[in-house]
């Protein structure tokens, strides 16, 4: 063996080591996708809490807060009387 191919101080050994993340944080991140990936198949399992409350229109459904009426003009629908 030559000396060229071993480390040149016990250091240079230690420095590579203390770059390197510890594995707690392989550990921590690992859980974290599992846990991200079981809610999210427990929420496309479950559905929608509310249907009529998603962003997308339905084409002709009418939400409750739909009805005639007439109503303040701003605000948050089916709240009407609401103080």
């Amino acid at each position: 063996m030559t000396a060229e191919s071993r480390p040149k101080s016990p250091e240079a050994g230690a420095s590579a080591r203390a770059l390197a993340p510890p594995p707690v944080l392989y550990g921590f991140l690992l859980l974290l996708a599992l846990m991200f990936a079981v809610s999210y198949a427990v929420g496309s399992v479950a559905g929608p809490v509310s249907p009529g409350m998603s962003g997308s229109s339905d084409g002709g459904a009418v939400s409750p807060g739909d009805g005639g009426g007439g109503g303040s003009g701003g605000g948050q629908d089916g709240m009407d009387g609401m103080g």
